[in-house]
């Protein structure tokens, strides 16, 4: 694989629904999605010599909420680290969606 503006593939719903149900399951403590504003999103993307975004696995040591920071990367593959990151991302549960076939309904 490589880094550049392609990078990632594209999948059906159903692929979507085995891999979020998978990690669900496996994971229930833990958020089951980020929201992110388009603004935001926008912004971190514009940066001078940005590709594409990377994400990285975060964990706020004095809530014990996990979350995600969002850096922008160049086309060698590193990190903008010197530009705009993102941190504090809206989580479900909290704020999930009602219809959404990609959260795992719990029974």
């Amino acid at each position: 694989m490589e880094i550049n503006k392609n990078s990632g593939t594209i999948i059906s719903l159903e692929k979507a629904v085995e891999l979020t149900y998978s990690y669900q399951e496996q994971n229930s403590e833990k958020p089951n999605s980020y929201f992110v504003g388009l603004d935001k999103l926008d912004e971190l993307l514009e940066q001078k010599g940005c590709v594409g975004l990377r994400v990285y696995p975060g964990l706020n040591v004095k809530t014990n909420q996990s979350n995600v920071v969002l850096v922008g990367v160049d086309e060698s593959g590193e990190d903008l680290t010197s530009g705009i990151m993102l941190d504090e991302l809206v989580t479900c549960p909290h704020l999930c969606p009602k219809k959404s076939q990609l959260v795992r309904k719990i029974e």
